[in-house]
């Protein structure tokens, strides 16, 4: 039974200074919580630095494309899989996605808004046309687009969705029959302690200028950056995953690689000035059956810098707000365990909270050999 089942996912990541994702003015987004400023990385460039490494372990046909281009991405295939000349393959690649409601844009070859579709979807519906491409491309506007009215096209982009659409979900406000609801909610990273925006002056030097003829600088400007501990939170619906891929290897796979992806994935915001790329010092997973549990609540209170670090004792709160949450509310996760890089004491802290200490690897492979419990044999 999946239904109310939820897989939560816990990371502490430490950054140095960064600027992993910029606000309307270049620096780096922020919030207030717990009564102080802290470094904020959105969900939305979490996610899309997680979909980017979907590609080093997915084939991109099993994946999707967010694009503003599909009728320009339809037309290519066309001309790849017919005869048909690059304008009348463009004709055909628009006409087949008027019956469906898909809004054109104001250039030719782009929809109104970015659509988020399936690889093989697009591939499902060049197959509609492609065997008769050149009998189409022969007729009118008027009785091209009643032979499109004929074609069961929205039913390609409603079916045998990728693993990425299927995680995050498809938004189509004036075709609510293209939505895909998201099996996976993330959170806006937040710093576990509180942060004072830095700026970085810097000027570049004109290699070209002899003899220090001209000694001002080439160019000089600033680059706002702060360093943080960040406290990243995702939790995947096991039910909605069945529901938006069917098949229980597929749901298997989908969730393993959201684990790793995530976990590994860094937004790559200013990453040639910074070279922040680091990895999770805590990564943490936890099956329940009841609701995702954020445990942000951690960190309402900031954390300070004594010896050991802000990492460490950030483990620790969030260990203790673990146990608080059980103690309180009595529901105790079906399955937790957690992988770290914390000495022998803080483990043992850590293993009342979460389970047993295991490697990344381990961690994934007894989520899976859990989340099989679950799932139709």
């Amino acid at each position: 039974m999946t239904e109310h089942v939820r897989i939560d996912l816990h990371i502490l990541q430490t950054v140095p200074p960064a600027n992993l994702n910029r606000d309307d003015q270049g620096n780096p987004k922020e919030a207030i919580y717990g009564g102080v400023r802290r470094s904020r990385v959105s969900s939305q460039a979490w996610k899309r630095a997680a979909r980017m490494r979907f590609e080093e372990r997915v084939p991109k046909d099993d994946l999707g494309t967010r694009t503003r281009k599909v009728a320009a991405e339809l037309a290519k295939r066309l001309e790849k899989r017919t005869n048909l000349d690059s304008q009348n393959a463009g004709r055909l690649g628009t006409a087949v996605l008027a019956p469906v409601g898909i809004t054109a844009g104001k250039k030719a070859g782009n929809t109104a808004y970015l659509l988020f579709v399936g690889n093989r979807q697009l591939d499902a519906v060049i197959d509609l046309v492609a065997g008769r491409a050149e009998e189409l491309a022969a007729l009118d506007d008027d009785a091209l687009a009643k032979a499109m009215k004929e074609l069961p096209v929205a039913d390609q982009f409603t079916q045998n969705h990728p693993m990425d659409v299927a995680l995050f979900g498809r938004m189509v406000a004036d075709i609510p029959s293209l939505n895909v609801d998201a099996a996976a909610q993330v959170a806006h990273a937040l710093s576990t302690h509180a942060v004072e925006a830095e700026f970085d002056y810097y000027t570049a030097v004109d290699d070209a200028n002899e003899n220090d003829a001209d000694p001002a600088a080439g160019m000089i400007g600033s680059i706002g950056f702060n360093s943080a501990t960040l406290y990243r939170y995702a939790s995947i619906g096991l039910d909605q995953l069945c529901h938006n891929l069917g098949e229980t290897d597929a749901v298997l796979k989908a969730i393993d690689i959201f684990v790793d992806s995530f976990a590994r994935s860094m937004p790559t915001g200013y990453g040639n000035s910074f070279a922040h790329r680091t990895l999770p010092s805590l990564v943490a997973v936890a099956v329940r059956e009841d609701q995702p549990v954020n445990l942000v609540s951690a960190f309402e209170k900031p954390i300070s810098a004594p010896q050991g670090g802000i990492a460490e004792r950030s483990a620790l709160a969030l260990a203790a707000e673990q146990r608080r949450s059980i103690e309180m509310w009595g529901d105790k996760p079906a399955h937790a365990a957690f992988a770290h890089a914390f000495g022998p004491e803080t483990e043992k802290d850590l293993e009342t909270a979460f389970g047993a200490a295991v490697t990344v690897t381990e961690l994934r492979q007894g989520l899976l050999e859990q989340l099989r419990g679950y799932l139709p044999r």
